[in-house]
């Protein structure tokens, strides 16, 4: 089976086992992504339903690609600027592109057995916190915001404070 998934800004044909280098994308190597943008999927010359298809891939490896030389010139102006540009890319290898739904029904039963016991011990955890942090919480805006209004009238004081010096001076003169 075959997709069409767009990562990057850029389109890619891919099929299981395919290795590909797109934009830089978030992860260390060894880590599995999921590539969401599925434009089209299908198994030889028959086309299949898009958005029923998951693609999923693994990271090889974080890497940069070859440099490319960016050379402005003026002539006749003694002008001359050389720069450099490498780009960052993730080189990916396919490991499934298949249905969706088998692997939504597979992931989610595996994290709901783990998760379900950890949401039973740190909802009461969270709770008891919750209250004494709250009084603190209030505590410290309520530091904060007398520190906010002292700095803001500093601010607003010391523009002007100095032309209110600086007119009594003329003033003064004038007399």
């Amino acid at each position: 089976m075959f997709a069409v998934v767009r990562t990057g800004g850029k389109q890619y044909r891919v099929a299981a086992g395919d290795k590909i280098a797109v934009e830089k994308l978030a992860g260390e190597a060894g880590d599995t992504v999921t590539l969401g943008d599925v434009l089209l999927a299908g198994e030889g010359d028959k086309i299949a339903d898009a958005s029923k298809v998951a693609v999923s891939a693994e990271i090889i490896a974080q890497a940069k690609s070859e440099k490319v030389v960016v050379f402005k010139k003026r002539r006749r102006h003694n002008y001359r600027r050389k720069a450099g540009h490498r780009q960052q890319l993730t080189l990916l290898r396919i490991t499934a592109v298949g249905d969706s739904k088998a692997e939504k029904k597979a992931a989610p039963k595996k994290e709901e057995a783990k998760a379900a016991p950890a949401k039973k011990e740190a909802a009461p955890k969270k709770a008891a916190p919750a209250k004494t942090a709250a009084p603190a919480a209030k505590a410290d805006t309520a530091e904060k915001k007398p520190a906010a209004k002292k700095a803001a009238p500093k601010k607003e004081g010391a523009t002007h404070k100095a032309p209110a010096k600086k007119a009594p001076a003329k003033k003064a003169e004038k007399k």
